[in-house]
Parts: structure tokens; sequence; C-alpha cells
């Protein structure tokens, strides 16, 4: 379903209901849980989903509470790393931020979406949680990586060179994403310094970069709609036809899975 058909789902329809987990902040010596901008409004709009915010600093007791409310499951990317420790190796990047109580949230949400049959949509750091969780690993420095380019933007640029278009990837010939969107080539930004090494158990590389990093996954033997990607479609979304694209077909999951409970109940009660 495309976003122009997203006023015409019957009113029976409700929107689906995503979950989007939050991360750690230190602010002036307090701790926020933080969601950025940039993410929430290409759901909303390209998506058509209902975003639900959830905290990841209490623990995952109530991951089933939150579970029992939602359509999908949508992760994000943030400032900091993975813990290595989850993927068996030390750290290489004692520097760079870590968010544990997002490690441990999301990779056990992860697990009970998909045992549920929820859709699933990562975005850097999500996509390698998703990774992890799935028994995967993480180049920790790519751009130390023989073969391999540097794929971190340049901290002293502005916003808007960071996110301009970096790369080429090239995607998998006959998939659905080539199908969504209507080519196997495009081009992507690129703001991340780690990577996808192993890939965990039922994913599958659906596009890679020139260097041969994997840039998008999905899971078609495990759930009917997983899927990340490494780049930041959320970027300006609203004037990248490839990244309305992919909010659409995660929105059109999502929808399918309403139908899917709404239809279970009405038999049920029949």
């Amino acid at each position: 379903m495309s976003n122009s058909n997203i006023g015409n789902t019957p009113s029976s329809l409700r929107k689906p209901v995503v979950l989007m987990t939050m991360g750690t902040q230190e602010r002036k010596g307090h701790d926020y849980q933080v969601m950025t901008h940039k993410y929430i409004t290409p759901l909303v709009e390209f998506g058509g989903c209902v975003p639900v915010l959830v905290p990841t600093c209490c623990g995952i007791d109530e991951l089933e509470t939150y579970l029992s409310m939602a359509d999908g499951v949508y992760l994000t990317g943030a400032g900091s790393n993975i813990d290595p420790g989850l993927y068996g190796q030390e750290n290489l990047t004692p520097g760079k931020a870590q968010d544990k109580h997002r490690d441990v949230f999301d990779i056990a949400l992860v697990q009970l979406a998909l045992a549920r049959g929820l859709p699933i949509f990562g975005i850097c750091r999500g996509m390698q949680e998703i990774n992890v969780a799935l028994g995967g690993d993480i180049y920790q420095k790519v751009y130390a990586e023989p073969g391999f380019n540097d794929h971190r933007e340049n901290p002293d640029d502005p916003v808007n060179v960071q996110y301009a278009a970096a790369h080429g990837v090239q995607i998998a010939v006959g998939s659905w994403l080539q199908t969504a969107l209507g080519t196997d080539r495009i081009r992507v930004n690129s703001l991340h310094g780690q990577g996808l090494r192993t890939l965990g158990q039922g994913l599958e590389a659906l596009a890679v970069a020139d260097d041969g990093l994997v840039e998008a996954i999905h899971a078609p033997s495990l759930s009917p709609f997983l899927f990340a990607v490494q780049w930041h479609p959320e970027w300006q979304a609203a004037s990248n036809p490839n990244s309305i694209a992919l909010f659409e077909a995660f929105g059109d999951a999502c929808r399918a899975r309403v139908q899917q409970t709404q239809g279970s109940a009405r038999a049920a009660m029949a």
C-alpha cells in the first residue's frame, strides 16, 4: 500500500501501533530517555503508524505488556555502541558511549517480537541489535578492517553534508527490496564506524556496499517482515523516494498485522 492510499484504509482497520525504544543520554548531571524527532515523523507520515515511545531504563519485566499492544517494532539509530561482551568480544572502542539498558531491552525485544510474528524495522544501531539478538557479531572498527572503506561521517562537517549520499549499495537482484525501489542500485548516506561481520541465524544480506560491507538485511525464514538497513533513510525522508518506499513497506507490513489480528478476534467472537 502506498502512502497515497493510507487515507483510504477501511475505517474498521485501526492504525498500527509501533514500539520505538528510547536510549539513555546524560545532560548536565541528569539521565534522560530520548528519541530523535527525525525518526518519528517518517513513521507517521509515510508509514501511517502510531508511535509508542518505550523507555529502556526500567528493565525487561514489562516487555510482554508493551508487545501486547504492538503491531510492529522500530529500532532506530543512536550515538552509542552495543556492548561487545554481548557478542563475545572485548571492547575495542572504550572512548565510545554505550547504552547497556537499551542493549538488554532491545535484544530481548527482537527475540520476543519475532516469536509473536511482529514486523520489525531497524536502522543503523537497530540493524546491529537485530544481528546480535540472533547470534551474529560486529566489526567494531570497520575503518580499520582490511578491504573496507571508512564509513564514518566527518564530525566537522555540517549536518546536511554528513547525511548526504556517500556511496552506492548493490541490492540483491530479484529481491522484494529491488521491486519496492524499482532498481538494484542506489546511493545512501554513511555515518557508522561499526558494521555487521557474521550474520545472525536466519538473516540474509539484501544489499552490500561497494566494499562488500552488508548494508541491508532481512530474514524471510523467520518473519513475514524483518528488515534493517545500515544507512539513515529517516534523514529528510520526504525528499527521498527510496526512503519513503521503505517506510511505506514497513507500514504495510504493520497494517497486515492489524488486519490479521482483527480478523482473528472477529473469528473468535463468531
